[in-house]
């Protein structure tokens, strides 16, 4: 009689199943062995820990090398829009790393750029590298979140004219002049009352180049002075960073980087009603212009009318 190997066969099932090989049931749910299974794989907090940390830290340094990066003001150059006073808590900015691959930096915007070799010939490192190893890689690290100055000479100005441009100053007003115009500037800071710029002669900024100035005026080494002032005080568009967009510390603080446009502000500030006239012009001729119209229209399907 044939042997029916499929019946005598002990049912075997996967460990989905509730019976072993050979027919014998383990006396273990289904979920209670993926639980053990998955207790076994996951790993304590504190081994997750050291990961966690090192992806964070990856990460903030993609963000900060390539799209934003927080940087501390470390002197009074751009009081009051940004503290770096002595004795005060210095502004950390949100510096816009991105921006200016996609358009042209203009006036009145605040940048941080890294010092062009006039500026620097002459000087040392904002913040000396540290004769402790263990001490000097907290200074680095420090320095890209904002926490510390970077070691490199990185500076903070605003952008007063751009290449092509002719700047001086000052005329009988002590105002900057771009152009033969006078700069409307509301963010100049004087350290003492009734203070005056001081005067430079003519500099015609190189294409590609900018003329930045520093918003606590007489308390400033920027592009009058840098290299000698002239051309060389310049700052090439290469060696920009970033536009600063907000100040993120110290909470009292919080808010974005003022980018008045020192030169726009000036050539929209005619009077009151000569910015009207245009808007005036347009509303008076609006109803001749309808009822002319109009009167032709009439004329036209006239002589139409007459020709069939």
């Amino acid at each position: 009689m044939p042997s029916h190997a499929a019946e005598d066969e002990p049912d075997r099932r996967d460990d989905e199943g509730s019976s072993t090989p050979g027919g014998e049931d383990s006396g273990e749910s289904v979920s209670g062995r993926r639980r053990r299974r998955e207790k076994k794989k996951s790993r304590p907090f504190w081994k997750e820990l050291p990961i966690l940390i090192v992806v964070a830290l990856l990460l903030t340094f993609l963000i900060q090398q390539f799209l934003a990066r927080v940087y501390m003001i470390p002197s009074g150059s751009m009081e009051t829009t940004l503290h770096g006073c002595p004795g005060c808590t210095g502004d950390r900015i949100l510096v816009d790393k991105l921006t200016y691959d996609f358009s042209d930096p203009e006036s009145g915007e605040v940048i941080v750029f890294k010092g062009p070799q006039p500026w620097t010939e002459n000087d040392s490192p904002t913040q000396p590298e540290s004769s402790n190893a263990i001490a000097g890689f907290f200074q680095s690290v420090g320095s890209v979140f904002g926490l510390a100055p970077p070691d490199e000479r990185d500076f903070v100005k605003r952008i007063i004219a751009v290449g092509g441009q002719t700047v001086e100053c000052c005329d009988d007003q002590n105002r900057v002049l771009v152009d033969g115009k006078p700069l409307d500037e509301p963010y100049i800071h004087y350290e003492v009352p009734g203070e005056e710029q001081v005067e430079f002669e003519p500099v015609k900024v190189p294409e590609g180049s900018y003329w930045v100035m520093g918003d606590n005026r007489n308390q400033s080494s920027d592009s009058r002075y840098q290299g000698g002032g002239g051309v060389r005080g310049t700052v090439p568009e290469d060696n920009i960073i970033g536009k600063a967009r907000l100040i993120v510390l110290p909470p009292s603080r919080w808010g974005g980087v003022s980018d008045h446009d020192p030169q726009e502000a000036v050539a929209m500030s005619a009077p009151a009603w000569q910015q009207g006239l245009p808007a005036g012009i347009g509303a008076a001729a609006a109803w001749p212009t309808v009822v002319l119209g109009r009167r032709v229209a009439g004329g036209v399907r006239k002589v139409v009318s007459r020709g069939r």
